[in-house]
């Protein structure tokens, strides 16, 4: 639900219940519009109408709702061609995003990849100077990671947001936590007040930012079954074990920002195959949507959409496929050669054979040999094309 406003809002809210309703008191502002002539096609929302105001210079707004549901109320400053606005984003346990992830069994799970692109609904992103919506931008590459993921045995990719919808920032790494995912990739493409500045970068999470939510989860006792698994269960919540869960906390932080940092590096090196580079090293900044302890997390900034060069490449679906390549290679390169425990990869790693290259020997005798497809000893070992080199050690893939 969104307020169309003149100025930045000045605003303030609290819920009720029996029977569920959200409050909205917004400052420097009149009841002049008729609330009863808004259309309302929502399941939710029952009706919306006013009430008496906490003092004389400001409008009470009252929601009320069909069933209980949580709140986030957030403003959003102008962004051509909207104005200042104040959005409402409801969410109930039925109509809450729910990840669902199938396994086989505990030695041949999936690698799963939260696809998260940037911005969405009333959050447009940046908008470029012909009109490029930053949001349209993000979600297009991240549909073709997600095909491309999902066509590679052994890998499955969740999605943050699948059209064009807004999700907080905090809940994006929730729906990565709830599939369980081994890794968080955010889309986005920057902007600036100039046109100048152009190329991609890569962000991870910055080490205060990282001390400060590991604070903070400290302190939620309820959610260290999130992070720990069954080590939790088995810690007590004294004084004492608390210094133990810290421990095991900071082991986990520590192991998703290494990761972070050296799955960003490979990105690095991906996309400055398919555009120019913008920061040639992961750079780490306090970001909402990377702070999980517990999954590595790398935003990914496409371009600046403020720069019309940049902003026409990533108007271009096959530039945006380029992209979406460089990073789904340098995610499965990075997992091929540390694939999680417990996944089809981890398995198949430890049944393979190695192969050195001989005078005469081809791909193709190769696979006949081992009996495997050609196609398999090439994704094995990151080959592009069919040419190998004597002395070239290659993995051979279990038949």
């Amino acid at each position: 639900m969104v307020f169309d406003l003149k100025s930045a809002p000045d605003y303030s809210y609290f819920t009720l219940s029996k029977p569920n309703r959200l409050v909205i008191d917004l400052g420097g502002t009149d009841d002049s519009i008729d609330l009863q002539k808004l259309t309302n096609d929502s399941e939710l929302i029952k009706r919306i109408r006013y009430s008496n105001p906490k003092d004389k210079n400001s409008t009470r707004v009252v929601i009320e709702l069909n069933a209980k549901a949580s709140t986030n109320v957030f403003s959003l400053p102008p962004t051509p061609p909207y104005s200042n606005r104040l959005v409402v984003d409801f969410a109930t346990d039925e109509t809450a995003p729910q990840q669902v992830v199938q396994q086989k069994d505990d030695e041949e799970r999936e690698i799963i990849i939260a696809l998260d692109a940037g911005h969405g609904g009333e959050d447009p992103g940046s908008i470029g100077s012909a009109g490029t919506y930053e949001k349209d931008i993000t979600l297009s590459i991240v549909r073709k990671l997600e095909a491309m993921i999902n066509a590679e045995p052994g890998m499955k990719a969740i999605l943050t947001r699948k059209g064009d919808y807004y999700v907080s920032l905090n809940k994006r790494p929730e729906i990565a936590r709830q599939a369980k995912a081994d890794l968080l990739v955010s889309v986005h493409a920057d902007a600036f007040t100039t046109p100048q500045p152009h190329g991609a970068s890569v962000w991870v999470l910055s080490m205060r930012r990282a001390n400060s939510e590991l604070g903070r989860w400290m302190e939620k006792s309820e959610k260290h079954s999130e992070l720990l698994g069954g080590a939790a269960e088995v810690i007590e919540d004294t004084a004492s074990e608390r210094y133990l869960t810290q421990a095991l906390l900071d082991m986990s932080m520590d192991h998703s920002m290494t990761t972070s940092y050296t799955v960003g590096r490979e990105v690095i090196r991906g996309l400055k195959s398919v555009t120019s580079l913008h920061k040639n090293t992961p750079q780490a900044a306090s970001l909402a949507v990377l702070t999980s302890p517990d999954i590595p997390s790398i935003l990914v900034e496409t371009g600046f959409i403020s720069n019309p060069k940049e902003e026409k490449n990533l108007n271009w679906e096959t530039f945006r496929q380029r992209i979406a390549t460089s990073i789904f290679s340098a995610v499965k390169s990075h997992f091929q050669n540390v694939p999680p425990d417990g996944t089809l990869w981890a398995k198949q790693r430890k049944t393979n054979r190695t192969h050195k290259v001989r005078s005469g020997e081809s791909l193709s005798l190769l696979a006949q040999r081992y009996n495997v497809d050609v196609s398999q000893i090439k994704a094995a070992n990151n080959l592009n094309g069919d040419m190998v080199r004597i002395g070239q050690v290659l993995t051979i893939p279990s038949s």
